[in-house]
């Protein structure tokens, strides 16, 4: 099977490293122009001038957002819709500080709210625009496996991204008319900066290396080793691709065999 999106703009959110810099690239190669969106602008710069190397025939771009500044946020997406149209859009935000229940305050709820869904949904209102008047679209968001088992160290993405996946599934139905699907992916353990943030908190409260905690994840995921982010751009593109067009409305679990639930 020959993915091409040729033709098509798509813009990827938290690109700068990790998971949304992997699905930047394969879709990239797959014949879309990128727009990758993160806060570093010095390293959002450094993967334009790569992808313009690499796929020279197309346009890239890149926007230096901080999505923990909602109102900052809303500005600069809205004057780069003013001139930009987008096909594809992957909605991928930072991930909260992780946290226990018990730790966090309302505030922190509250905070993790404006940067992991009012984000989305702005964008998504957006982009939906164009996706509408031509009758296509695909809005794709990187989500967790926690939203099925929940991570106790990690409660506000497991109590935001919860939120974004129910919105996508309401939202999958009423965009469907126009040809437009949306999708969740569920996002297992995967070799990112992101991980090795949260292995090395998680090593200092437990008083271990974080090789340790590393291995014992590895342990628990069937196939016995973490995801590499091409492998998460994979299912990405595929869903962003005409070969996809029947499937919306859904979680898709990338995660190794990780999750016991059905």
């Amino acid at each position: 099977m020959i993915i091409n999106l040729n033709g098509k703009n798509a813009l990827v959110g938290g690109s700068s490293r990790g998971i949304g810099l992997g699905i930047a690239r394969q879709l990239a190669k797959s014949g879309a122009s990128v727009t990758v969106m993160a806060r570093r602008e010095e390293k959002l710069r450094s993967i334009v001038a790569s992808l313009h190397k690499s796929t020279p025939e197309q346009e890239h771009q890149y926007l230096a957002v901080d999505f923990n500044n909602y109102e900052q946020y809303k500005g600069i997406m809205e004057e780069y819709f003013a001139t930009n149209t987008v096909d594809i859009l992957i909605n991928n935000t930072q991930g909260p500080l992780a946290g226990s229940a018990t730790e966090k305050e309302v505030g922190d709820y509250q905070n993790a709210f404006d940067t992991m869904f009012k984000t989305v949904v702005f964008t998504t209102q957006l982009a939906l625009t164009h996706m509408k008047a031509r009758s296509w679209g695909r809005i794709i968001n990187v989500a967790s496996v926690s939203v099925k088992e929940p991570l106790s160290y990690l409660v506000l993405s497991n109590t935001i991204r919860s939120a974004v996946v129910a919105w996508a599934k309401s939202l999958a139905t009423e965009v469907g008319p126009h040809q437009i699907t949306v999708n969740n992916i569920l996002t297992g353990y995967f070799d990112t900066e992101r991980l090795n943030e949260l292995n090395q908190k998680k090593a200092e409260q437990q008083q271990i290396e974080p090789s340790e905690v590393r291995n014992f994840m590895t342990s628990n995921v069937p196939l016995k080793r973490l995801g590499k982010p091409e492998e998460y751009g994979y299912l990405a593109t595929f869903l962003a691709s005409d070969q996809a067009a029947y499937i919306t409305g859904i979680n898709i679990p990338i995660d190794g065999g990780l999750l016991k639930s059905l």
